[in-house]
């Protein structure tokens, strides 16, 4: 499947909050509008507003229009509030579970350590970066990548693993241990608005 390649900051700018957690994406001077002088034109109207808010979330993710679209029908189609569903799909991805993990500093490159075959889910090599992964799933990194990863988790010093996830950093392992929640998600995004874009 597709990804996006292009400037990275550039998206953090389009929708004006950072989506990746490192200096380059956080600092002021990197958020400002798109544009010379950060124009921003015209007051935004309701559908700018939830197209915004969609986007954040697709970014956030690394994920294209399509696929996300179909996330979205399906968190409709499951039980429970779309919104909280929609966001457990998401963050149940397998590459934004090593994101989460802290051994890979972006979704970009997480996305990177898993297509390139360094995960393995319960012993056997996933290659895909949209696996979903369910509870009890256990997942560990190569040997050969070991060294990469921890030097990673040296650079994001202070990250903290959600709830959701018990992880051994001596082993670099993981397991999912419960279903993600809204508010154990690190991003402020209202949901309501992006259901409701897709109506």
């Amino acid at each position: 499947m597709a990804t996006y390649t292009g400037p990275k900051v550039k998206l953090s700018r389009r929708v004006g909050v950072p989506i990746a957690d490192i200096p380059k994406h956080t600092s002021k001077r990197q958020l400002v509008a798109p544009g010379m002088h950060g124009y921003r034109g015209r007051r935004l109207r309701d559908y700018g507003v939830r197209l915004v808010e969609k986007q954040k979330l697709r970014y956030h993710y690394n994920i294209l229009e399509k696929q996300f679209a179909r996330t979205v029908d399906e968190a409709k189609r499951m039980r429970g509030n779309s919104g909280d569903v929609l966001l457990q799909l998401l963050e149940r991805r397998l590459d934004n579970v090593i994101r989460r993990m802290g051994v890979a500093r972006t979704i970009w490159s997480a996305r990177q350590l898993v297509s390139h075959g360094h995960v393995l889910v319960n012993g056997k090599k996933v290659d895909i970066p949209s696996y979903r992964l369910k509870v009890g799933d256990k997942v560990t990194l190569k040997d050969d990548i070991q060294k990469n990863a921890r030097e990673n988790m040296e650079s994001l010093g202070g990250h903290e693993v959600p709830g959701w996830i018990d992880f051994n950093p001596s082993e670099l392992t993981a397991r999912i241990v419960a279903l993600p929640t809204p508010d154990q998600v690190p991003f402020d995004v209202n949901m309501n608005l992006i259901i409701e874009f897709y109506r």
